[in-house]
């Protein structure tokens, strides 16, 4: 129990200092852009800690197990070059055994993995996703102003109010004017003119696409400096404000579906993002079964001379499981379970890395003994 407590206060002490160092990147990247559009306008600065905080799940489902493989690698390396696991061999410590006490501290990794990609991370984009959606909303109207003349994001279009409700909802005697033309290129002149009685906007859930709603009013439709307008009225009449910019609201949709959702889902894509979810906590067991010969270090190469390789095993195991998922979620591979084909390559890679390095310490106690015995059973005759 000494040995592994040990063992596990290193291996852990060197995981959690490892995935601090990458989560600090990851995270402020990802800070650095929500900064960027709160600064452009597109996102309310008082939001930003909720956003990072609903994202860290899955930001740390995918760090820590590469921090858990780079902290086994300095962890045991550090062992190797102070000679420790030296002695710890000479006393009959096999590197079987190594492996049987560092899958113990694996299990708790990989079950925290587990409730990382398996529930809390697709809450966290769900929240996310409404956190952005309601902010869309809200953001386009608080910097409303009545009687002034408002251009539209996408510069599709200006409009005009010459009221607001009390909490900012609905406009109120809205004017519209929609810029460029709707019948082709050879009609630049034409010009549609749209008043109502109030407009309220409004967000598709499924797209992302921002409409403006009006309600009780007339359209105008035509070329200036000509008599054949067309003249509509109408109930209600929605227009098109902005396109979203670089986000895939399919993608997001699937990410945050509940795990059980998935589980009953027949969806190739859907039953893909299940098998991924579950892929990550054994993707962690994997490469704890990699990293042990691994992190094997001859004292004279130092204890960063496998540290690139590994590293690069790492990424290839991780790629090779991204693009499957993203063939079967193309149509390319039909079948959700072929992610399960990337594992059992690197489980027998660590199997025969383990298998060729395990050392079984000789016994040369009782050979040098019986040679001194006999020894002295000469000099004594």
């Amino acid at each position: 129990m000494i040995i592994f407590r040990y063992l596990c206060r290193e291996l852990l002490g060197a995981t959690l200092a490892v995935s601090a160092v990458l989560l600090l990147m990851v995270m402020s990247g990802r800070f650095v852009k929500y900064l960027a559009e709160a600064a452009a306008g597109d996102l309310s600065a008082g939001i930003l800690f909720s956003l990072m905080g609903f994202r860290l799940p899955g930001f740390l489902e995918l760090v820590i197990p590469l921090g858990f493989f780079v902290g086994i690698l300095l962890a045991y390396g550090r062992l190797y070059i102070e000679s420790e696991m030296t002695v710890l061999h000479a006393c009959g410590f096999s590197e079987r055994q190594l492996l049987a006490y560092t899958l113990v501290p694996a299990l708790m990794v990989a079950a925290f993995v587990a409730a990382m990609s398996l529930y809390l991370t697709p809450t966290g984009i769900e929240r996310t996703s409404h956190l952005l959606t309601a902010d869309k909303t809200r953001n386009e109207f608080d910097h409303l102003v009545p009687k002034k003349f408002i251009a539209t994001s996408g510069n599709r279009a200006v409009y005009y109010a010459e009221g607001l409700s009390d909490d900012r909802s609905t406009m109120h005697n809205v004017f519209l004017a929609e810029l460029g033309n709707s019948r082709g290129d050879t009609e630049t002149d034409h010009q549609i003119v749209t008043v109502a009685r109030e407009g309220v906007q409004q967000i598709d859930p499924e797209t992302g696409l921002r409409y403006l709603v009006l309600r009780d009013g007339y359209r105008y439709e035509g070329v200036p400096g000509q008599s054949d307008y067309r003249q509509m009225a109408f109930a209600s009449y929605e227009v098109l404000l902005e396109v979203p910019r670089l986000r895939s609201k399919a993608s997001e949709k699937l990410q945050s579906m509940s795990t059980a959702a998935l589980w009953k889902s027949e969806d190739p894509r859907e039953r893909v993002n299940l098998h991924w979810r579950f892929s990550l906590p054994v993707l962690v067991l994997i490469v704890a079964i990699l990293a042990v010969p691994l992190s094997r270090t001859n004292p004279r190469q130092g204890r960063y001379a496998k540290m690139i390789p590994a590293v690069l095993l790492y990424i290839v195991y991780l790629v090779a499981l991204q693009s499957v998922r993203g063939a079967i979620e193309d149509g390319k591979i039909e079948q959700a379970w072929a992610i399960w084909l990337v594992h059992p390559p690197f489980l027998i890679l660590g199997l025969i890395l383990l298998g060729g390095r395990d050392r079984k310490p000789r016994k040369r106690g009782a050979d040098n003994g019986g040679a001194s015995n006999a020894g002295g059973a000469d000099v004594t005759a």
